[in-house]
């Protein structure tokens, strides 16, 4: 299955159970509703899904598990953020035999690698796999950005395909169509830009608040791409305080506690993170439970 990578990919939760294992049947239960609502894949093991705190095994699990609900339905992309390169290879490889048929692909962990070292990286990565390839660009949280210039030279990898566009500059979805055209797919990596970016021609969203409310998400993004401007803006007007649960640091408590009082999900996270509690519970649960309240009709 090729990606074309146009429409809603969820960043999908790892659930987990009150004895801290992976909670299949709850995953399968939020991936029927990205089903349901007309999701174009799924994305295991990003940063919603804990991807510092999961093992390799348990990726493995979610592929696996993930490869076998969809059933052909919808590609399954996995996430690879690793510290060496070797590493990144290894992921690369097990992702494709696991059944993934792409990977989402971070700039290296822990080190600061420069724009040499980083193209080196992404393309070491790419070489080693003929999956499709998105390659994650978000400077604000993990400091590393892939210019333009550093795209240049990475599309010399037919298989990087796509970028997670999450530099936090609307722009830069002008910049990259001028220079690049179609050869880069933009996907809209934040939640509170994704409306914007979808009118200025990005081609999907990498969603996060998409966990809990899967029908408003993709409503969002087919209305754009029907040029539904308004019905789209009404609802995104509605969901933007929602949206704005993924921009905090905690956005994997937040958006966990939102699919929790939504029904496809539950709070209970892998330590050090911690189910929010007092008043920072009681805070986000208005928002989202205001949110539920007004929820539109589609």
């Amino acid at each position: 299955m090729s990606i074309q990578w146009k429409g809603v990919f969820p960043a999908l939760l790892t659930p987990f159970t009150a004895n801290d294992e992976i909670d299949i049947p709850l995953f399968e239960k939020n991936l029927q509703a990205q089903l349901d609502a007309g999701v174009s894949g799924v994305i295991i093991g990003g940063s919603l899904g804990e991807a510092s705190t999961i093992t390799a095994a348990e990726k493995e699990q979610l592929v696996k598990a993930a490869v076998k609900y969809v059933n052909g339905k919808v590609p399954v992309i996995m996430n690879i953020a690793e510290s060496t390169t070797k590493e990144a290879i290894q992921q690369a490889i097990d992702a494709q035999g696991w059944g993934a048929k792409g990977l989402m692909l971070l700039p290296p962990m822990r080190y600061k690698s420069d724009d040499r070292e980083t193209v080196t990286y992404f393309k070491a990565v790419a070489q080693s796999t003929d999956l499709s390839i998105m390659i994650y660009n978000n400077p604000v949280d993990y400091k590393i950005e892939t210019t333009l210039d550093m795209f240049a030279e990475l599309i010399e990898c037919d298989n990087i395909t796509a970028v997670k566009e999450s530099t936090r500059d609307v722009t830069n979805v002008t910049r990259l169509k001028n220079r690049f055209g179609d050869r880069i797919k933009i996907l809209c990596g934040v939640d509170t830009l994704a409306m914007e970016e979808l009118c200025l021609g990005a081609d999907g969203w990498v969603a996060g608040l998409v966990d809990a409310f899967p029908n408003e998400t993709v409503a969002i993004y087919k209305l754009v791409r029907e040029g539904k401007i308004e019905a789209a803006a009404s609802i995104y007007r509605w969901f933007m305080p929602l949206l704005e649960l993924d921009i905090h640091p905690k956005l994997v408590q937040y958006i966990k506690l939102a699919a929790a009082q939504t029904g496809i999900g539950s709070e209970y996270v892998r330590a050090p993170r911690l189910i929010l509690v007092g008043e920072e519970r009681e805070r986000v649960l208005k928002i989202i439970n205001d949110g539920i309240a007004t929820r539109p009709k589609l």
